[in-house]
């Protein structure tokens, strides 16, 4: 096989795979927020995002200490009332839920559907009510701005171009260890470069979301800041180097916060609204 032969044969995997990537694209459901105005590609329908959050929530009550009544109980359901009558067009066909789970971890997460999972380890770091917004408004903004149907088609594009690039990379004449090497760094640039920024871009309009959410709810949204001071006192300095992480890093959650607060003031303020005591 001549030269050119065997360069186009080598590269026909990764053409391949981006006429496939342009089929998955094109076969996905435009999604626009309406609390940010951003669009992004979505994998699945607001009905099957549903049923597995469903599924997953059952198998974590399933698994895990789940409180039925007490203070613990009654404040988290308080809280998400509010909350979720503050999601407004964003949460209306969502079957909301919630529970309280007995465990030291300081965790919350709202699956897709609006199933919410609060742990009681996390209520000594909210400390207030508002606090407590502060984590349930992100966890729920997660779930209305349908952060995990974009995760999946991102990470469906990302795994059809890496496998058409790894067998464009095994059929070339290329010493193996090299073959790992070229792999490993298109798996890193994958990671680095694609995976992760989108993980901390859903984590930044989570923010701006619940920050609205929690404003809207009759919660100061200034106590946010101290939440996640608070967060970044419990963490020890344990959270790894914001380029590696699915999260922004504490500093720049914090200011960016700051910079979202005149618009959540405005609706903290608005007329008519009732603060929450």
């Amino acid at each position: 096989m001549d030269m050119e032969r065997r360069r186009k044969f080598v590269l026909a995997p990764i053409l391949i795979a981006v006429v496939v990537v342009l089929f998955q694209y094109c076969g996905s459901e435009r999604f626009v927020n309406p609390e940010t105005g951003r669009a992004a590609r979505v994998a699945m329908t607001p009905d099957q995002e549903a049923q597995l959050g469903l599924q997953s929530y059952q198998q974590v009550l399933a698994q895990e200490d789940v409180l039925a009544s007490g203070p613990e109980v009654e404040l988290v359901t308080r809280v998400a009332k509010r909350l979720a009558a503050a999601t407004g067009d964003s949460g209306r066909n969502f079957d909301w839920r919630v529970s309280v789970v007995r465990s030291p971890q300081v965790n919350a997460f709202c699956l897709p559907g609006g199933k919410i999972v609060v742990y009681t380890g996390i209520i000594p770091v909210a400390q207030t009510e508002a606090g407590l917004a502060t984590v349930m408004g992100h966890e729920m903004a997660h779930a209305t701005s349908r952060h995990g149907a974009q995760r999946l088609f991102q990470s469906q594009i990302a795994n059809t171009l890496m496998s058409g690039a790894q067998m464009s990379v095994s059929l070339g004449d290329m010493p193996v260890d090299q073959q790992r090497a070229i792999l490993g760094a298109i798996g890193a640039g994958a990671k680095f470069g694609v995976i992760l920024p989108f993980s901390r871009e859903h984590e930044t309009e989570a923010d701006e979301v619940g920050l609205l959410f929690m404003a809207r709810a009759g919660y100061d949204p200034r106590e946010a800041v101290g939440f996640w001071q608070r967060m970044a006192e419990a963490s020890q300095g344990q959270q790894p180097p914001e380029f590696a992480s699915t999260h922004p890093a504490h500093a720049t959650r914090i200011e960016h916060l700051k910079e979202l607060m005149p618009r959540a003031m405005e609706e903290y303020q608005r007329p008519g609204a009732s603060p929450a005591r």
